[in-house]
């Protein structure tokens, strides 16, 4: 328990505000984006700024409470809210400022990519950022980021060129080329185990109007369809990013699709010529791809399957390689599916996020393959164990054909040490070295957890 004078002092250092569970706004501040986690801290502290940030994680470290950090809040595994302890939140901190000339933007933490993609897109310019616009970008850029532009341009994580950086300690240092590179290393994949990142620097590239959209057929014809997108995208260039999946109609009959989603970030003839196969495969019951704004795309695809508040459980992995027998599993496990809003989605991992050395970032996966997501998504609390089950029983199903890869931004329940450890590949002994500089003691320990040994 934190005594009230402590608060008060706290309140006064602020250009933010304080919230504890009497106050007004409370409630609404503790919610992050995934309905599973009803978790209440005994304080909330909105930033308005990187000195705000400073003080709560002294005032964390001084009282002994656990400390969470809210960005986006799209945290799947609930890492972004703690119980009893401090909640960071960053969400106010939603600066952005794009330099044209030099083709860098700096942006606080707080920042959603939709907020991010609206300032570069003024310029024509972006980098590969999420999928989901809500998603906030400093989440998703320090578990390494994948997106759209990752065949031309890199992840997230490829694109960070600077950082400022709060440490445990309550210091303030900047990770880039020329001022602490090993922790600009950490930063590209690492996660928050190395401190509070409250700006953020990125590389950014012209991006004019792309060619985006979706085809989905009945699921009857999912083994066509994704035997197609194995073949497709055995051939495709950087600028097509491809997605395929087995999902649910967006308008929530529960009808069952399969489905090719594109991103062609080249000129729109080219656009228009590389999706050309994709539309004319077989006679699809929806067919969107044509041009459109990156910023649109980030919004219009997904934005509506992933609302705010509903109950999330995903499983992970990068597949050895997308057979016919992962094809039949994936079939027959979507086909007993409990819910209407969930979905498996194989994302394409190629080109330039490939051609980056295991070694370069902390984000070791760089073979050419499938990510596959298992996203078990509902709304009710009483469905939460049929929908996790089902979950786990196809990533079971699934698991010999599996890589020793994965994702750690999509990890929930496998958080263990050796999950750590394999999603970080042969980069973990360095992330551990740079951890016990940094972060002897853990206190930035809600996140994919890089244990100090000091």
């Amino acid at each position: 328990m934190v005594e009230e004078a402590a608060l008060r002092g706290l309140q006064g250092r602020l250009r933010g505000n304080l919230l504890t569970p009497a106050d007004a706004g409370y409630d609404d501040a503790r919610r992050i984006h995934n309905g599973m986690f009803d978790r209440r801290p005994a304080v909330i502290v909105r930033c308005l700024g990187t000195a705000d940030v400073v003080d709560a994680v002294r005032f964390a470290r001084q009282h002994d409470l656990e400390l969470a950090i809210r960005a986006g809040g799209h945290s799947v595994a609930g890492k972004s809210v703690c119980d009893g302890g401090l909640m960071l939140d960053l969400t106010l901190m939603k600066g952005i400022h794009v330099d044209p000339g030099g083709r860098t933007v700096r942006a606080q933490a707080g920042a959603t990519w939709g907020d991010f993609n609206r300032e570069t897109e003024l310029y024509g310019l972006a980098t590969t950022g999420g999928v989901v616009s809500t998603t906030g970008i400093a989440g998703l850029t320090l578990g390494g980021g994948l997106g759209w532009l990752m065949g031309k341009h890199g992840l997230a994580a490829d694109n960070l060129i600077g950082a400022e950086v709060v440490t445990a300690s309550g210091g303030v240092v900047r990770a880039s080329a020329a001022d602490d590179r090993e922790l600009l290393w950490g930063l590209r994949g690492g996660g928050g185990n190395f401190g509070v990142v409250s700006w953020f620097e990125y590389r950014l590239h012209p991006v004019g109007p792309v060619t985006s959209g979706l085809v989905a057929h009945p699921v009857k014809r999912a083994r066509d369809v994704l035997q197609f997108f194995r073949e497709v995208t055995a051939s495709v260039p950087d600028e097509l990013t491809l997605n395929g999946g087995l999902v649910h109609a967006p308008d929530g009959s529960g009808v069952q699709l399969a489905a090719t989603i594109a991103c062609h970030c080249g000129s729109l003839a080219e656009g228009e010529a590389g999706t050309r196969r994709i539309k004319a495969f077989g006679s699809p019951v929806v067919d969107s791809i044509g041009p459109a704004s990156y910023a649109d795309t980030n919004t219009a695809i997904f934005d509506a399957g992933f609302p705010r508040g509903a109950r999330n459980y995903w499983k992970s992995s990068f597949l050895a390689e997308l057979s016919d027998a992962v094809i039949d599993t994936l079939i027959a496990q979507f086909a007993v599916c409990p819910s209407p809003m969930s979905g498996l989605v194989l994302e394409h991992f190629h080109g330039a996020a490939t051609r980056i050395g295991v070694g370069e970032t902390a984000f070791p996966q760089r073979r050419e393959s499938y990510n596959l997501l298992i996203v078990s998504q509902w709304l009710d609390a009483k469905d939460d164990d049929k929908n996790i089950a089902w979950a786990r029983a196809t990533y079971d199903a699934l698991r010999p054909h599996m890589a020793r890869e994965s994702y750690a931004n999509y990890q929930t329940d496998d958080q263990t040490k050796d999950a750590v450890e394999q999603a970080y590949g042969p980069n973990y002994a360095r992330l551990v070295a740079l951890k016990n500089r940094l972060d002897p003691t853990n206190l930035f320990h809600l996140n994919n957890n890089v244990r100090p040994t000091v």
